[in-house]
């Protein structure tokens, strides 16, 4: 018999309980509006559950200590928003390079700067995938209400577990203060995946083949190097073409070979038999964007809507086939039409169309209905 608890919460402290139910052990930060109820929450009942938080002098400490952490083979994680995002890129690109398994919880905000810190966008998608160097792919989780914050934070977890990986959970101002019924299910009751960790007791290494290898924990008596340089399957600092070559072209695999356990969508039909108008969106502005489809379909047009929930990396061919029949697509977004280049980069043989509202709030669902009918 699922035990279930059903709560209503907001977007942010579903984040939280989800990462609890997974058995969070330790969290850094620096507090930011929007996300800093999820450090509040955290502070108040990890430590209940023999967890650790830590408040850091700023983000750029907090990443490092949960990179830290995680080498002690505990589930980490931390959450902020797009200046505090700024501060982490280069723990992130460590934590890439590292292969190190961290979920950051990334509250987006009006931007760019400080912008209205209390206020909502979606300015900060690309910043997400492509903000850090190094140019490898990172799973990015994009919920649009609180049973999918919660969900999602499981996911995120796990991936990042699996593929050795950080992944972000991007949500938003909106969804972050939205409450919503939320299920809950204890940790028996659902797939939480642990990491592989290195039984050897003498030394690290792995076979090259081994696209994502098995990680040695600080403080199990294993001789180890947590290497951020070029490094081989010793991890041991090489710098050759060939390593180089060798050791990104893994790090790139192990995310990309995989995409289909990252992918997570949803497509609504609302009794269509055919979709000759797909609206694509994610996180709160889905939210506008499915009642905008639901307008539409009342008008006479058949107007679906997709929804996605990993915004990366971008499953092309699954894209692809949703979108076969459509004659026209709309991305809707709260931004200048970041996610439309992506998607207009994929379809290229599509009619893609940008549907870019800017708003401190969530999107009005008839402008969005302006929108389409102009560009129709």
């Amino acid at each position: 018999m699922i035990s279930t608890k059903i709560d209503y919460l907001s977007g942010n402290i579903a984040i939280a309980e989800a990462a609890l139910t997974v058995g969070l052990r330790f969290f850094a930060g620096y507090p930011i509006t929007p996300s800093s109820d999820i450090f509040e929450y955290l502070a108040e009942k990890l430590p209940e559950r023999g967890g650790y938080v830590i408040q850091f002098e700023d983000e750029i400490a907090s990443i490092a200590a949960v990179i830290g952490a995680s080498w002690t083979c505990n589930k980490a994680m931390t959450a902020t928003s797009g200046p505090g995002f700024s501060l982490m890129v280069e723990g992130i690109s460590i934590a890439v390079m590292t292969e190190t398994p961290l979920v950051i919880g990334y509250i987006m905000r009006t931007g760019p700067a400080t912008g209205v810190p209390t206020k909502t966008g979606q300015y900060d998608v690309l910043q997400a995938e492509y903000g850090f160097h190094g140019g490898l792919p990172i799973p990015v989780f994009s919920p649009s209400s609180p049973q999918e914050a919660y969900d999602l934070t499981i996911k995120a977890f796990n991936i990042s577990e699996a593929l050795r990986t950080p992944v972000v959970l991007l949500s938003d101002a909106t969804l972050a203060g939205t409450y919503g019924k939320v299920v809950m299910r204890e940790s028996t009751e659902i797939e939480i995946l642990e990491r592989r960790k290195l039984s050897r007791d003498n030394h690290y290494m792995y076979s090259s083949k081994d696209l994502v290898p098995p990680m040695p924990c600080i403080g199990e008596g294993l001789k180890l190097y947590v290497e951020t340089l070029t490094h081989d399957e010793r991890n041991i600092y090489v710098p050759t073409t060939e390593v180089q070559r060798r050791l990104v072209s893994r790090l790139y695999r192990k995310i990309i070979d995989n995409i289909g356990m990252i992918t997570e969508y949803s497509l609504y039909k609302y009794g269509n038999n055919r979709c000759d108008l797909i609206l694509i969106s994610y996180g709160s502005s889905a939210l506008s964007a499915s009642v905008a489809s639901k307008l539409l379909n009342e008008r006479g047009y058949r107007t679906c809507l997709l929804k996605i929930k990993s915004l990366y990396p971008i499953n092309e061919i699954l894209l692809k086939n949703l979108t076969e029949e459509a004659s026209k697509i709309f991305v809707v977004e709260n931004n200048v039409g970041l996610y439309y280049r992506e998607i207009r980069g994929v379809l290229k043989d599509k009619d893609v169309r940008n549907i870019s509202i800017i708003d401190l709030h969530i999107i009005d669902p008839y402008e969005i209905i302006e929108e389409v009918l102009r560009n129709l």
